[in-house]
């Protein structure tokens, strides 16, 4: 899958964007025209696999047939109206997803920012209405957003530059009980955790520290939200990321995969905290619409239909053996969860990254030393095998050349 030169389409395209759009990419130079299952192609006619599924967006893939024609139907009839009027899909998601999951009720809004926003909201006013303060407490190594409350969440380096940042947020470490009890106070309204962290490097909680927190919750009536904007919605093997651990959060966030590739974002929470809302708490003007929820209708139908959960643990359980091969020489660990890939290096790995691209496979650099790979969930396993032997390529030549 060697890569053909650059030709002058791509060149104005890039040099259009360079031009006119915001600087805040920090871009590969490839120009994206198509996509279908995990193959996409550029515009001067190279393919490549795609490894990082927008970011765990695509999770079944680019352009599947059902979710395709899902919205091109829904297109053809409505395609917004507001939320001063219902529409059926609407309905039908929010149903499904307190079904799947076991939350009572459903905020649904268009990005994984928003859900997160949103559950802060919620947490909040549950909060105030039982006579608690207003802090949430989130983790090192934690990113729920780049809103200025989101980034309040986060690291400094996020925060750099748009200073006053809000107040009401601490962090404490993520894994260890001992910083979350130093943190906790009557001011708490709410503890906000990424299952599996992603853009942190694919970080996994304890099990132990996962229960440990959720009866420390129960007991001081501290908000639990899960952030699963990532992580859910499959790609861990199980519909969401907290069944893993046996525990129900008081709120879900969720994003990425829910549309599959559709903008869409949601809120799920139970009924304790849902009934501290009333009217006008809380709205958006986009959200629910029923494209983006014919859509999102759709995914959930083909990861069921399919049966891609028992795929993605399948196809886990094989990565994991593979890479595990590459353990010792530069290589400090290997996580993975279902298809939540991370490979950590003792160097910083976009030129490994960039590497990989020069031989047809997309990945990602993340946390500086990780090496990211979040595949389509319904990947075929001879295009798994090409990723890990591009990697091994890809590896041996950035070794070589020191």
């Amino acid at each position: 899958m060697e890569l053909k030169k650059k030709n002058q389409i791509s060149k104005a395209i890039l040099a259009m964007d360079d031009r006119f759009y915001l600087p805040v990419y920090n871009r590969y130079p490839v120009v994206l025209e198509r996509g279908v299952g995990s193959r996409v192609w550029d515009v001067d006619g190279n393919e490549y696999i795609d490894a990082l599924s927008g970011i765990a967006v695509n999770s079944i893939g680019h352009c599947h047939r059902e979710v395709v024609e899902a919205i091109q139907q829904q297109a053809e009839k409505l395609i917004h109206i507001s939320n001063f009027y219902l529409n059926e899909p609407q309905a039908k998601l929010s149903q499904k997803l307190s079904e799947i999951s076991g939350m009572d009720r459903i905020f649904l809004c268009n990005s994984g920012a928003e859900s997160v926003e949103g559950a802060i909201k919620i947490s909040r006013k549950y909060a105030h209405s039982i006579g608690r303060g207003g802090d949430i407490i989130s983790f090192s190594g934690s990113f729920h957003g780049r809103t200025l409350a989101t980034i309040a969440t986060g690291g400094l380096k996020m925060q750099q530059g748009f200073e006053p940042i809000p107040l009401g947020f601490k962090h404490a470490e993520f894994n260890n009980m001992d910083s979350i009890l130093r943190t906790v106070d009557d001011e708490t309204a709410a503890i906000i955790i990424e299952p599996v962290q992603g853009e942190g490097g694919i970080n996994i909680a304890d099990p132990t520290f996962i229960k440990n927190l959720s009866v420390l919750c129960q007991k001081e009536e501290i908000v639990l939200i899960f952030d699963e904007v990532q992580c859910g919605i499959g790609r861990t093997g199980k519909m969401f990321a907290m069944e893993h651990y046996g525990i129900q959060p008081d709120i879900i966030a969720l994003a990425k995969a829910l549309g599959g590739g559709f903008p869409i974002g949601a809120v799920l929470s139970n009924k304790k905290v849902s009934e501290a809302l009333k009217p006008g708490d809380h709205g958006t003007t986009f959200g629910g619409n029923p494209l983006a929820c014919r859509a999102a209708l759709a995914v959930i139908e083909v990861i069921e239909k399919e049966n891609l959960l028992k795929e993605v643990n399948e196809k886990g359980e094989w990565l994991r053996a593979r890479i595990d091969e590459f353990r010792g020489k530069s290589v400090k660990d290997v996580r993975i969860i279902g298809l939540m890939v991370g490979i950590e290096f003792d160097f910083e790995t976009r030129p490994l990254v960039m590497e990989m691209m020069k031989r047809g496979v997309l990945a990602n650099s993340t946390a500086g030393k990780v090496l990211r790979l979040l595949p389509p969930l319904n990947i075929r396993m001879e295009d798994l095998e090409t990723i890990v032997e591009v990697l091994r390529k890809s590896l041996k030549t950035i070794r070589a050349n020191g």
